[in-house]
């Protein structure tokens, strides 16, 4: 009797392991699909160019399971403000100053919200066009989306959304990189040094604080203490305003010609401007001797 019950225990055990089991293979074996983003709030970084030209970029999802999906799947999409919601909160609370925006609807396309994961492959994608000329650098901007279905298969709810990210960039500052030109010259025929963090704005221009005046990330700030610099075709350099400040670009200066050139130095190469100019803030005038440079590779 009692090894009738130890032999049933046994068996009993040996029914719920083998359940155990299929289960387990089950689990292990099933296709989960998901967005591809970082961990970081599900967001994906798209760098683009300014070209003045579109730019293509891709929105991407992967299946995974111990084997690949023996048919074609397609991942629906639909554009969601709510993670760009949650990511705002999550990171500056209620200071709506700071807040990231949706790109602009007439700064990309998405030409079909599907994305498809064909047979025996793991990932699919689906084309964006951006069009990012006339986007601030001063801005950070997300397209939300969300995955609402899947033919046939699972989503994994940690990764059904994506913010996808916009930076822009052109050859001399990057929005995705903190672009610091060190600088020396003269300032007020007074020698001096500092840091200063270049913006990109168009395929040719960009945007820098002028002499060592002080960065608030305020635009009232920025408007009153910025410069453009433009380079031309002949690798010329012209100095504009930004925004209501005055300055006046000085071209008689051998040592300070306002030109940019491309230096390469021991195999690495480097941005350098050299730029001569007059500025005006409220009450002072200041004359401006600047060499800027910035290791590139």
């Amino acid at each position: 009797m009692k090894r009738r019950y130890i032999a049933l225990l046994s068996l009993t055990a040996l029914f719920s392991s083998c359940k155990d089991n299929e289960i387990f293979e089950k689990e292990m074996y099933k296709n989960v699909v998901a967005l591809i983003s970082s961990d970081y709030y599900n967001t994906f970084e798209e760098v683009v160019p300014l070209t003045d030209e579109e730019v293509t970029g891709y929105i991407a999802a992967s299946v995974g399971g111990t084997h690949a999906p023996g048919q074609d799947m397609v991942v629906e999409l639909q554009e969601d403000q709510e993670p760009l919601d949650e990511y705002n909160w999550a990171l500056f609370d209620a200071d709506e100053k700071l807040y990231a925006k949706m790109l602009p609807k007439d700064k990309y396309e998405i030409a079909d919200y599907k994305i498809q994961i064909k047979a025996g492959e793991r990932t699919g994608k689906t084309m964006v066009t951006i069009r990012p000329d006339g986007l601030s650098p001063d801005s950070t901007y997300f397209i939300g989306l969300k995955a609402t279905e899947v033919s046939g298969e699972e989503i994994n709810p940690e990764k059904n959304t994506i913010l996808y990210q916009v930076l822009i960039k052109n050859d001399y500052a990057s929005q995705a990189e903190d672009n610091f030109y060190s600088m020396t010259g003269l300032m007020d025929s007074m020698v001096t040094a500092s840091n200063k963090k270049m913006f990109p704005l168009t395929r040719n221009t960009s945007r820098i604080i002028a002499g060592k005046e002080s960065f608030e990330a305020n635009v009232e700030h920025i408007q009153k203490t910025s410069i453009v610099l433009q380079v031309n075709e002949d690798n010329s350099v012209s100095i504009k305003p930004y925004g209501n400040i005055q300055v006046t670009q000085i071209d008689d200066d051998h040592n300070y010609p306002n030109t940019f050139t491309l230096e390469e130095r021991f195999g690495r190469k480097f941005n350098v401007f050299l730029l001569s100019y007059e500025y005006t803030i409220g009450e002072e005038t200041h004359l401006m001797k600047e060499r800027l440079e910035i290791q590139v590779k």
